[in-house]
């Protein structure tokens, strides 16, 4: 997941972002904001271990009015993400059942709340689960981070964090969803909840985007590729002529390596770990394909994984990158750095009461880490239609994940309304 550092001039919150060419969403007429909306939702009712056996619910839902500082979005297309994943497993401590998952989207702003005046009606936006503080805020000392703002280290707002995290909204510390069945409230996560065909999001949490970005495909910049992306061009800072290493070759993964090359990477090696499922060597050509120099499979190798990339590099890599969530991964990466000056970025995300145990010696000297933020590149440098392996309706979302789980997938994009987008 991405800390979403300079979402306004990445996704264009003034309205610069790509030009690919699909028809703009049909969209259904615009509501002052004051009607409940009854839509369709994927709900999950509870957490599942097995979260690729029809693990959610396709039901109806109800979609209260924005409240105050809140924006009502009619989400048009969402990726599945490995957190929606971790979730719904139950191995989130902050999982909170039953909810509507889902943070990586697109949509069009069907109606706002009193005090939001950065977007209105009809305008094309992505969803962003980091929220962005605002100015305004940010002069006021609105929440702790507001210094880190003022000097440029962040943008996120820590005002919209609480919140999220408990599945309520600001306003008034509840939900905007209710089930038709029962008419039991679902509670929201991770502040976006696009595993619906509306949403409710806090305002911080909404960047605006060009009419003309295709939403089918820029719904992956709110997560999975900017991750990538950030972690390498703003948080790690990979220099040009450096190696660098990167663990899990999903779409995280890919997007690093992509990101690597464009900052000028020497050497880039795509590795696994012995407790991955990923170790599936076929893999190995989509990262070629995507510009890695070099690709490892740990079972081609007699010693552990980190202790072959120091020796074939000469004492370790400049860059390392975890793009699992696997502790133990995140250690073989730690200790894969060159012990002098190499930097590892973590990435993934750990399950609850998962630590990482390492060598105290592997600190001393130089090594550091870090966690990722986003970058800004023209439309024409970038890549997202090759993460996009599959498509489909919202109804055949449990197959999505199955597609995830199994790894025959990248990104399966779902169309939250078939019916009115061309080429759904």
């Amino acid at each position: 997941m991405a800390h979403s550092r300079i979402w306004r001039s990445h996704l264009g919150g003034r309205g610069r972002i790509w030009r690919r060419g699909m028809a703009a969403a049909r969209m259904a007429p615009l509501s002052d904001g004051q009607a409940t909306i009854t839509c369709l939702a994927a709900v999950a009712r509870e957490p599942k271990a097995k979260y690729w056996e029809q693990a959610l619910t396709v039901e109806e839902v109800r979609v209260a009015p924005p409240q105050m500082g809140e924006v009502r979005v009619k989400v048009t297309h969402t990726a599945l993400c490995h957190t929606d994943a971790f979730t719904l497993s139950g191995e989130d401590a902050e999982g909170k059942f039953p909810c509507i998952l889902g943070h990586e989207a697109a949509g069009v702003v069907e109606s706002v709340g009193p005090g939001v005046t950065h977007v209105a009606p009809g305008d094309h936006v992505i969803p962003c689960y980091q929220a962005e503080c605002f100015e305004e805020d940010q002069k006021n000392d609105a929440c702790p981070r507001c210094r880190g703002y003022r000097v440029g280290k962040t943008n996120l707002c820590g005002k919209i964090r609480p919140y999220s995290g408990r599945g309520v909204m600001r306003a008034d510390d509840s939900s905007r969803f209710a089930a038709v069945s029962d008419g039991a409230p679902l509670w929201h996560y991770m502040g976006t909840s696009t595993f619906s065909q509306y949403t409710v999001l806090h305002a911080e949490s909404v960047a605006k985007v060009r009419e003309d970005a295709p939403l089918d495909k820029i719904n992956l910049l709110g997560c999975g590729l900017a991750t990538g992306w950030g972690a390498v061009a703003n948080t790690a800072e990979v220099s040009p002529g450096s190696s660098v290493a990167v663990f899990g070759l999903g779409t995280v993964g890919l997007a690093v390596i992509e990101e690597a090359v464009r900052a000028g990477a020497s050497r880039i090696i795509g590795a696994c770990s012995r407790r991955r499922i990923d170790l599936d060597s076929a893999k190995f050509a989509r990262a070629h394909d995507f510009g890695a120099t070099d690709c490892v499979n740990p079972t081609d190798v007699d010693v552990p994984i980190q202790q072959h990339l120091v020796a074939v590099t000469g004492g370790g890599l400049d860059f390392t990158f975890d793009c699992t969530g696997n502790v133990d991964v995140m250690r073989a990466a730690l200790e894969a750095c060159h012990i002098g000056w190499g930097v590892s970025c973590i990435i993934g995300v750990a399950g609850a009461g998962k630590e990482i145990a390492t060598r105290p010696f592997q600190l001393v000297t130089g090594v550091a880490t870090a966690a990722p933020i986003i970058p800004a590149h023209p439309p024409d440098q970038v890549r997202i239609d090759e993460y996009v392996t599959h498509t489909l309706p919202i109804h055949d979302i449990n197959k999505a994940f199955e597609l995830m789980h199994y790894g025959e997938s990248l990104r399966c994009v779902i169309s939250m309304h078939p019916d009115e987008v061309p080429g759904s």
